[in-house]
Parts: C-alpha cells; structure tokens; sequence
C-alpha cells in the first residue's frame, strides 16, 4: 500500500492566492504589451509602464511619427485599456499584500530560508513553497512523482524504449524549477552543483557532435 498525502484546505486556499497572483501579472503584462504595439503602429514610442502616460493620454500629448495627434478611436481604446491596467495592478498590489498577511509564520520562516541562496527571490521562494513544499519527502522519488519528474518507459515485450521525461502533474512547479535552475547557474557559477551540470553538459555536447559528424558523412564516398 502506498499513502497519498493531499494538501490541506489552509494550504490548497493559500495555493489559489499565488496562482491568481500569477494571472494578474500575466495580464498586466499583456495589457502593456498591447498598448505599446497599439501605439507603434502610429509610430509612437513612448513607454505605456511610464506614471504619466494616462495623463499624456489624457491631455491629448501622444501624437504620431509625424506630430499628428493620435486617432480619436485609438486615443478611446488606449484610455480603456488603461482602466483596464489600472485596475489590474491595484487589485495585483491588494493581492500581494494580502498574501503576505495569510502566510502562517512557518511558511514565511521556509520561504526566508530560499531566499538565502543565490537567484531565488521572494516571488519564486514563494511558488516554491506553497506548491511544492506543502509537504514532507522521504526521498528523491517521492519528489520526483511530486512534480513528474520521472521517466516514461515503453515496454513491449519486444522492445524497451525510454519515452523521456513525463509533461503530466503540476506545471506551474516545473515552470518555477526550470527557472530556479537558470538563476542557480547564473548566480553560483563556482558552486559544486553548477560545476557537476557543466561537467555533464560538456560531455552531453561533445557526444551529440561526435554522433551528428557520423550520420552527417555522405553514404557513397564519406564526405562530410
């Protein structure tokens, strides 16, 4: 038999407010980006993050490439999606600071303690904590079937083929470790770790050139 441990519902609510607090900056994000291709078109450059902006938009100060003002219709559009901007980033502000009020003091003392290494912040210490450290592992393979990290074989009878790493599970978990990897190797470039993965990379390189050489060889004469 085996235990299936399941978050609790104080742990599974505080899950929901870092996942919303996710899709309102995604949508923050996407409200900018919009503005700012909106505004490129008419070839206008001026930054859509900047605290003036809606009061340029407002006063009629964005003109076009050619000191034109800005067509009504588009003025109109960009004043909406500001609203819509604004609305975004007070209730994204309201949502961090609420956050922080409902974390327990013992997952604030976890996410303290990743924010000591080197290229985890306090948003990624967070996501950390509240989606994957939730809970106690024995092991690396109870981590491992935490975030699928594990292996997918196929087996025939015939023939055992390794399908590569499952995609199912968590996905937020594995967005968050990939990017906690990145920063590892850029922040602690002399620690033991990123030296063991260089190591391992190097030699990964230089097998997979040494195999494309081979099958790059031409099959009459062996030219390459």
């Amino acid at each position: 038999m085996r235990v299936v441990r399941a978050p609790s519902a104080r742990d599974e609510a505080l899950r929901h407010l870092i996942r919303d607090r996710g899709q309102l900056h995604k949508e923050v994000l996407q409200h900018r980006e919009r503005m700012r291709k909106l505004l490129v078109t008419m070839g206008c450059w001026n930054e859509v993050d900047h605290r003036s902006f809606a009061r340029w938009l407002t006063h009629g100060d964005l003109t076009c490439h050619d000191g034109t003002p800005l067509l009504e219709e588009l003025r109109e559009r960009l004043m909406r999606e500001t609203a819509r901007l604004e609305l975004a980033e007070q209730q994204l502000a309201t949502l961090e600071r609420t956050l922080q009020q409902c974390l327990p003091a013992p997952a604030r003392d976890r996410i303290a303690c990743l924010r000591r290494l080197r290229g985890i912040g306090h948003i990624g210490a967070s996501h950390l904590k509240l989606e994957l450290f939730w809970g106690q592992f024995s092991d690396r393979r109870q981590f491992g079937a935490c975030v699928w990290l594990v292996l997918r074989p196929y087996d025939s009878g015939q023939s055992y083929v390794d399908q590569g790493i499952s995609k199912q599970g968590n996905r937020r978990v594995r967005t968050q470790l990939v990017e906690t990897v990145r920063c590892w190797l850029r922040y602690q470039p002399d620690s033991a770790l990123t030296r063991w993965f260089n190591e391992r990379a190097q030699s990964s390189r230089a097998a997979l050139r040494s195999l494309l050489l081979r099958g790059a060889k031409c099959s009459h004469c062996g030219a390459i």
